[in-house]
């Protein structure tokens, strides 16, 4: 099989977003939108991943972290120009490559593998792109083709006549083309244009001067060829993504009571038969098993939910929660980094840090694990079965045995044994009539001052 790189144009500087993030690290569904992309081209199984870098480079080589290699387009003199960055760095390679954009998310596999394939068509073309007939055609650049789709010019809107503009068919600026035609043909691009700039279309173009052909394959999906350069392009985008996964949850059996309230995250995973009520939200890393309830108004990120578990109205669950079956948080409950075993509840009111609560647990409401000493955090351990009453305070590190009971109001510093009872609080003192005395006293203070 033929070996692909991958070559992602990122070196823009993306004014329009008006951040001092590059604008291809700004997230959708919680992943930067050059992952989304990335993330498509590993399903193709890449030889080499290249990422063209300019402005922002810092920031872009960070957060690749090495898992592609960059080059640096500076000058940055056009899209043409861009492309020959990367000839350095598939320096020897002879297969396909892939030209791909930074802040275009959302190219599928299985469009990138069409566009190879046609390259290997038996009339063998020079260059394939991939074109898009969108509802508005704006400042689009035109791909002009014959019924076969084999391109007889491409140009740049700026550049085009009105004949020109009339065609629907416009150029989403992917293509695909061997290495060795690419930076052959790329060599001999020029900048005679409004922009003076190294126009990447402008490769198809020398090639019909040779006499090659190049052909054009059409997306089916126009919005998987939108780019993202503003900041109402990328709330466009997030909402598109959005509802695109939000139908693919309830096909696969997941309740949605209110779709629209809804946001999930890149990764999230929900079985089937898990309803989820209004106004919920999913960070990263949440699974969710069938026959669970997340009720309206959680958050919830870095979380794993058993089986038949209740979470919420009004419940966060935070990195390292976890939930075993037939659980139960309620309202205003936070956990992070614990873990509640098989039908234990925590209802109301609660804080739960660094902690192991065994099954069958209760933990009354307003109960707290007092896990950070300032310096360091500290886990509590609450064994089966135990009852925790209302507003107690566990100060960790601590453990309580299976079947003990902590009284309510208590503030918990030392282990409690298996079975015990345990009652930390101040005595209560009673003073008859103390209090009808006072309000006596008072009101003929009050009386007098205002004599």
């Amino acid at each position: 099989m033929t070996q692909t790189a991958a070559v992602i144009l990122a070196a823009g500087k993306g004014t329009r977003m008006k951040s001092s993030l590059h604008k291809v690290l700004h997230p959708i569904a919680g992943r930067p939108m050059l992952d989304h992309l990335m993330a498509s081209v590993a399903a193709l199984e890449p030889a080499h991943q290249v990422v063209v870098v300019g402005s922002g480079r810092e920031q872009l080589e960070a957060a690749l972290g090495g898992r592609a290699q960059t080059c640096l387009q500076e000058p940055q003199l056009g899209t043409g120009h861009a492309v020959q960055q990367a000839q350095g760095a598939l320096a020897g390679f002879d297969g396909d490559v892939l030209v791909l954009y930074g802040d275009v998310p959302f190219v599928r596999p299985e469009t990138m593998q069409r566009m190879l394939d046609r390259l290997h068509a038996p009339d063998a073309p020079a260059v394939v792109v991939l074109g898009f007939e969108p509802a508005d055609t704006l400042q689009y650049g035109r791909v002009i083709a014959d019924e076969a789709g084999r391109i007889v010019k491409m140009v740049e809107h700026k550049d085009a006549s009105e004949e020109e503009r009339a065609c629907r068919l416009c150029n989403s600026g992917l293509m695909a083309a061997r290495a060795a035609d690419l930076f052959a043909l790329l060599a001999r691009v020029g900048n005679d244009n409004a922009q003076g700039e190294y126009y990447l279309v402008d490769v198809v173009n020398v090639a019909n001067a040779d006499g090659r052909h190049s052909a054009v394959v059409v997306t089916d999906d126009p919005d998987e060829v939108q780019g993202i350069n503003s900041r109402g392009e990328l709330a466009e985008a997030e909402a598109r993504w959005q509802r695109l996964k939000r139908e693919a949850m309830m096909a696969a059996g997941v309740t949605l009571t209110a779709p629209d309230t809804v946001f999930f995250c890149h990764d999230t995973q929900i079985a089937a038969d898990v309803t989820v009520e209004p106004h919920v939200v999913f960070g990263p890393a949440v699974r969710i098993a069938s026959g669970s309830r997340i009720r309206a108004f959680s958050h919830l990120e870095g979380a794993s939910i058993g089986e038949e578990c209740e979470v919420g109205p009004y419940a966060r669950l935070r990195p390292g929660s976890v939930m075993e079956r037939s659980s139960k948080v309620g309202n205003f409950v936070e956990m992070k980094k614990a873990v509640l075993g098989p039908g234990a509840k925590a209802n109301h009111l609660t804080y739960l840090g660094d902690a192991d609560v065994g099954a069958g647990a209760n933990i009354g409401a307003g109960t707290i694990t007092c896990n950070y000493d300032g310096y360091f955090k500290y886990r509590t351990v609450i064994g089966e079965r135990a009852f925790i009453g209302s507003n107690s305070a566990l100060i960790a590190p601590v453990t309580i045995g299976a079947d003990a009971i902590v009284a309510a109001g208590s503030a918990v510093s030392r282990d409690v044994g298996p079975g015990d009872l345990r009652m930390v609080r101040g005595e209560q003192i009673v003073k008859p009539g103390w209090a009808d005395r006072f309000h006596d006293t008072m009101k003929k203070k009050k009386a007098e001052k205002k004599a």
